[in-house]
């Protein structure tokens, strides 16, 4: 019976043994075929490219950080020299004025009617600006700059303190009749009235945009 139950052992442990030898013959089989598929792969690519040569590694500079933003310096140059340009001191608008009962101004095409519904504050302000203290060129500047901003921002109607002069050597608003002269020749500007009385009067404009 002990014999017997050897055999059997004996005759397992063998079995075992076979499987084990069967399993790993498989696995060199798979692994032996999956080395001659890449290296197919690879003699057809030299077949197809021919003789290859390695570059020479060439050295690399290493960048610290992020670069810098460019400046967008020729931009803002551009932009001040259309401010400078485009507003002349030296601009006539004696003809395009109407002064019969309060100074007023339309671009050709816009009907007196506008004008009207302007003194009556038919548009609300939705900004000013206040250019007391400012020198010329300053002031010109900064009303031009001002136009361009409010008229991106799709601002219809605002107001633009020039003062009255009264500070002014010769009490003469020297001011007040530059600022009508740059409001005219900016293509933003549709109309503008002489403000009431609450509003700044002879000292601000209110102003209408496109």
């Amino acid at each position: 019976m002990v014999k017997s139950r050897s055999l059997q052992d004996l005759a397992a442990m063998k079995k075992a043994l076979a499987d084990k030898a069967a399993r790993d013959a498989a696995e060199a089989a798979e692994r032996l075929a999956a080395e001659r598929r890449v290296a197919a792969e690879r003699n057809l690519f030299l077949r197809a490219v021919g003789a290859v040569q390695l570059l020479t590694p060439q050295p690399r500079v290493v960048l610290s950080g992020e670069p810098t933003p460019p400046l967008a310096f020729q931009q803002k140059i551009d932009e001040d020299n259309v401010l400078r340009e485009s507003l002349s001191d030296d601009f006539d608008v004696s003809t395009l004025l109407d002064t019969d009962d309060e100074l007023s101004y339309r671009r050709s095409g816009i009907g007196t009617d506008v004008t009207q519904k302007l003194r009556k504050g038919h548009w609300s302000l939705q900004g000013q600006i206040d250019l007391h203290g400012l020198r010329s060129d300053e002031a010109r500047e900064a009303l031009g700059q001002f136009i361009r901003d409010a008229h991106k921002r799709g601002w219809r109607c605002v107001r633009v303190v020039h003062g009255k002069g009264l500070g002014s050597p010769g009490k003469t608003p020297v001011l007040k009749s530059k600022v009508q002269r740059w409001l005219v020749q900016k293509n933003e500007v549709l109309a503008f009235v002489q403000a009431k009385g609450s509003e700044g009067g002879a000292g601000a404009l209110v102003v209408l945009l496109r």
